[in-house]
């Protein structure tokens, strides 16, 4: 049985953690990337340590600058601010590794001086060939057989115009680990061959970059997702050859997270809408929600507690608590907890937020008017307990904005009424007149159509106070009505209620 080679990891704590979310710049915002981010940034605020922003940049034939803007967007929106990184610099940049292939040229070579990378000829199908004369399966893979090839038979190769690729030489050992999130792993010797590190036109790969990169760069935390687990043992391989030749002095303490699952639990797909940032960010979900929402997505802060400061999360954020299973996003529980944190804010805060959603839907316009900033006021505390997110707020407080001759009333809002709809209005109407203008208020107008609706009529409030919400709102579901009708006034809630009854008086003429 084969020796298992005692890698020194980090035994990195407090201010000397350090973390890093390199993310490949390849298209909208992914949740499962953005949860890996915050996971990150949440360890290295609870430990105090660092926290690095780097860009993996290398594939020119998918990554794009706007990729690139996004995901730094996200990031600011999300209040997940960096020490050290793209935007903000730090001692070890560049943080773009498209700008870092000097570095790479340079630990390249001293790898093949030291004998740890070497150049392999063999391309795909002669590996195959040779698989298949040895009796082997042809998709086994390389088996090494060029770690030892001579002066002669490497010049043979170029005679015939090949270039080689550069292959690390993996440690015939096995190779293991304590994960963080999953506990003691081990790849047996054997798991896997000498893998290139470069191409033949001298292009480095992801197995290679990343793990020199995080080498050059401290880090001694790696948190990234379950799917980049089999990549692991390769990159511990190539941490050896990179303390050997004193490019660092410790391998990395890993940790792997669960993955995030969608639809009929499968992996979410990024053609899923779920897992697009700015999609929930468009219909109205706040930071604090999401954050809260995604932590959630394989770590508690505790067994009967759901909801969440970020203060809080990160006071209490260790990875090794992290959950291995794979966690599924549940849209409606997110929408509970983003309602939940909506609920949290400010009033003052709560209406500024909302604004952004009122533009865009073309209910306000910026800047804002003295009239419709001091509606906006008294609407927002309104909504604040009964929305779940921040999109709603339109359809919400539209009427609120617009005079009755422009008030849209909807279709199912009209086939909601009752047949003494009519008889409702006309009483409503008689009873609102009478209340002093001086005296318009919400309880006195709830006061005055209590009375002439349950007590003069006898009618349920479901059926009294139905066509009037239709009258002013537009709506079946609207803000409490009594302080609507504070807020739009007497002379506007009256043409309202006068303009429904005509309509209806002449859907429905009287005999």
């Amino acid at each position: 049985m084969s020796e298992t080679i005692a890698h020194p990891f980090s035994t990195a704590t407090g201010t000397d953690v350090r973390v890093r979310f390199c993310p490949s710049p390849t298209g909208t915002p992914h949740v499962g990337l953005i949860r890996t981010a915050m996971f990150n940034w949440a360890y290295a605020r609870h430990t105090g340590g660092k926290m690095i922003f780097r860009i993996e940049d290398t594939d020119a034939a998918r990554d794009t600058e706007e990729s690139f803007d996004q995901i730094v967007e996200g990031m600011r929106w999300l209040h997940l601010d960096w020490d050290e990184g793209v935007e903000v610099g730090g001692p070890h940049g560049p943080y773009r590794q498209s700008e870092r292939y000097d570095i790479y040229r340079d630990v390249i070579a001293r790898l093949v001086e030291s004998g740890h990378i070497y150049e392999s000829f063999a391309t795909g199908v002669e590996i195959e060939a040779r698989n298949m004369s040895l009796g082997r399966d042809p998709k086994l893979g390389y088996d090494n057989y060029e770690r030892d090839l001579t002066d002669e038979q490497k010049a043979a190769y170029r005679a015939e115009g090949r270039s080689p690729a550069l292959r690390l030489r993996v440690p015939d050992t096995e190779l293991s680990f304590d994960d963080l999130v999953r506990g003691k792993i081990t790849f047996p010797v054997g798991s896997f061959s000498d893998f290139v590190v470069v191409r033949p036109n001298g292009h480095p790969l992801y197995p290679f970059v990343n793990p020199v990169d995080d080498a050059l760069m401290g880090v001694t935390h790696v948190l990234r997702g379950e799917d980049l687990l089999s990549s692991t043992p390769r990159q511990i391989a190539l941490y050896h050859a990179l303390i050997d030749i004193g490019l660092t002095t410790f391998v990395p303490r890993f940790g792997h997270l669960p993955f995030v699952l969608g639809d009929k639990n499968k992996k979410m797909s990024k053609r899923e809408p779920e897992s697009n940032l700015f999609h929930h960010r468009d219909r109205g979900f706040i930071p604090e929600g999401l954050l809260n929402y995604l932590a959630l997505l394989g770590w508690s802060i505790s067994h009967d507690r759901d909801v969440f400061s970020i203060e809080e999360l990160v006071a209490a954020f260790d990875v090794v608590n992290v959950n291995p299973n794979p966690a599924r996003f549940d849209q409606k529980k997110a929408e509970a907890i983003n309602g939940d944190h909506i609920r949290l804010l400010a009033a003052e805060d709560f209406a500024a937020r909302i604004v952004p959603y009122l533009t865009a839907a073309n209910v306000l316009s910026e800047p804002l008017s003295d009239d419709d900033r001091a509606i906006l006021v008294q609407a927002a505390p309104l909504i604040q307990e009964r929305i779940a997110l921040l999109g709603e707020a339109p359809a919400m407080l539209g009427f609120l904005f617009v005079t009755a001759d422009t008030l849209v009333i909807e279709a199912d809002a009209l086939k909601s009424l009752p047949q003494a709809a009519g008889e409702i209005l006309a009483a409503s109407g008689a009873a609102l007149r009478a209340v002093p203008e001086e005296e318009w208020a919400t309880d006195r107008v709830h006061t005055a159509l209590n009375e002439v609706l349950l007590e003069g009529l006898a009618l349920k409030p479901r059926v009294a106070f139905g066509p009037l919400r239709v009258a002013v709102s537009g709506r079946k579901v609207s803000p409490p009505l009594f302080e609507s009708m504070e807020i739009l006034g007497q002379v506007e809630t009256l043409d309202r209620l006068d303009r429904l009854a005509n309509h209806l008086a002449a859907v429905v003429p009287s005999a």
